[in-house]
């Protein structure tokens, strides 16, 4: 009995298989099927990858060849700005050419158009009055070739005062540019300013000295002090001059400083400042040919230094012809370049 029942358990949780001896009982799904479909469906396709990188390769190449060509145009704006320039320096040596062709005429009669100085600016203008020599103020150094031998030195520039009394003289103060002087020159001047300081200081004792003497002698003594300047009058000093404005200095040019008195640069307000003018004081550069051989310094400027730069119109043309040249050598090594990597292909 109990063997029986046992047997029935046993067929009971037999599992059934089919007659191919396999199990009859369905399985379930592998989960290596899923996984497998995942990746297929998740794989890149080869073909759009090769698509991108052949079109990202085509934008770098297309940006190669623009990057070949730029060199080519940088210099060929350069060589057309220099044309421009050319054009520019013509017109500006032509304008000062017919400015400095005109009859020279008084300053005075300029004077009330101060408020347009930049349109005087080359004017030819006669000047008449006398200089201040101690309020002299030298620009340098400057360099200048004499007999073949380069040496340096300044330019002088002094105040030009008006004279009383004289109809022709300037109105108002006016700064004289009147030329270029050697360095001995200047060491000179200053001793004779400072000899010529000390004498006038020198005169107040002499004065207190001279109290204790009689009243008559005093009144002789101002009698021919006052002889004596009737019989040397003051003479007027005529400049023939050309109207400037200040200089503009390069970045290598060092700054002024007043108050050492070093001037490296004309710098017409501050300069007037200086000598206790007013800042809106007129500049003249002398270009007076009349020298006297026995005393030619300060030399006035040459006229012809006017109507000339440092870069003139050939200058400009040389530098057009230059970077034009250069512009079709980079133009053609670029041309070559493509040539060559296209026949590789």
């Amino acid at each position: 009995m109990a063997s029986s029942s046992l047997a029935k358990s046993i067929t009971k949780f037999r599992p059934s298989f089919s007659l191919s001896g396999h199990c009859s009982t369905p399985l379930p799904p592998s989960s290596s099927s899923f996984s497998s479909a995942a990746v297929v469906s998740s794989a890149p396709d080869p073909n759009s990858s090769f698509l991108s990188q052949a079109q990202q390769k085509q934008r770098e190449s297309r940006w190669s060849k623009w990057l070949l060509f730029l060199p080519g145009a940088l210099t060929f704006g350069l060589g057309t700005w220099q044309i421009v320039r050319r054009q520019d320096k013509i017109e500006m040596l032509d304008y000062r050419q017919k400015r400095l062709l005109m009859q020279p005429v008084n300053i005075n009669n300029l004077l009330p158009l101060e408020d347009k100085l930049d349109d005087l600016e080359f004017r030819r203008v006669i000047c008449k009055g006398v200089f201040d020599e101690k309020k002299s103020t030298y620009v340098g150094p400057r360099s200048r070739s004499i007999s073949g031998v380069t040496e340096n030195g300044h330019y002088v520039i002094t105040p030009l005062m008006p004279i009383p009394g004289l109809p022709d003289s300037v109105q108002s103060p006016v700064l004289v540019n009147r030329g270029w002087a050697p360095r001995t020159w200047k060491e000179k001047a200053l001793e004779v300013d400072q000899q010529g300081s000390e004498q006038s200081s020198d005169i107040v004792p002499s004065l207190v000295q001279e109290n204790g003497r009689s009243s008559w002698w005093k009144f002789w003594s101002k009698k021919t002090e006052s002889l004596e300047n009737e019989t040397t009058p003051i003479t007027p000093i005529e400049v023939i001059g050309v109207v400037r404005t200040s200089e503009k200095p390069s970045i290598f040019v060092p700054a002024n400083d007043p108050g050492s008195r070093q001037w490296f640069y004309v710098d017409v307000p501050a300069i007037a400042r200086s000598s206790g003018l007013p800042e809106d004081t007129t500049y003249v550069e002398d270009i007076n040919e009349n020298v006297n051989p026995s005393d030619p310094y300060p030399i006035p400027k040459d006229v012809n230094t006017l109507i000339r730069s440092s870069v003139m119109p050939q200058d400009h043309l040389n530098y057009t012809l230059t970077w034009y040249a250069l512009s079709a050598a980079v133009t053609f090594m670029a041309f070559k370049r493509l040539s060559q990597k296209t026949s590789r292909r």
